[in-house]
């Protein structure tokens, strides 16, 4: 029961309604797409080979309750599920940052599953697999990295296929880093009385620069 790790280190969540809590990261290797603002590269193909246990002992060592499996595209790799499970029956509180292009229903239901719907800033929203749409659990979380004003009437739109059921608040509005001016996407989402949430990626701000295990 191995997985391809790239890396595993602890820091501040960044990057969902979590944001600014303690949090172990787990970055898994391997993407099935290829984002034009990707700032993981690094993580498309560089890894070591480790067993759940070894993952498990590992991140034990940290003493923080919130664990974020992330990538790469966690799901591309089978025994994914399979850490979630192990990880949540050991009591952590677990998040599972995913593209957005693969099913996310073999995850187990009690993992937060933020789901990124990619916007065509990205040259990838063809790959959307909007079926995740409809699986969504309550407390899980739909975030769309915006570049253009192009973008955000795509997210305006995918927002409307949401079930009715899921909180609007668990909706991410982010702008692209060095694309899009947050004071600009802040305007659009005011001007349209969204009733989302306006998200900047903390990882950026605390430790400006730095790419890997932040």
């Amino acid at each position: 029961m191995a997985l391809l790790v790239n890396e595993i280190f602890h820091s501040i969540q960044g990057e969902s309604t979590y944001s600014g809590r303690p949090c172990i990261f787990v970055r898994l290797t391997g993407c099935n797409l290829r984002c034009s603002y990707c700032d993981t590269r690094y993580a498309y193909e560089e890894g070591v080979k480790m067993e759940i246990s070894e993952i498990i002992n590992r991140v034990a060592g940290y003493e923080c309750p919130l664990i974020e499996i992330t990538g790469g595209e966690p799901l591309l790799q089978s025994e994914t599920p399979l850490l979630i499970y192990r990880l949540l029956e050991n009591g952590y509180e677990v998040m599972m940052e995913t593209n957005g292009s693969l099913d996310i229903s073999s995850v187990d239901g009690r993992c937060i599953k933020i789901v990124d719907i990619k916007c065509p800033t990205s040259s990838e929203s063809d790959k959307n697999d909007l079926e995740n749409l409809k699986r969504l659990n309550p407390k899980d979380q739909v975030k769309f990295v915006i570049g253009s004003r192009k973008d955000y009437e795509y997210a305006k739109e995918i927002t409307e296929l949401i079930h009715p059921g899921f909180s609007m608040d668990q909706i991410l509005f982010s702008p692209v880093s060095g694309e899009m001016a947050p004071a600009k996407l802040a305007e659009w989402i005011l001007e349209d009385s969204l009733n989302v949430r306006l998200h900047l990626q903390l990882h950026n701000i605390i430790w400006p620069g730095k790419e890997k295990g932040v």
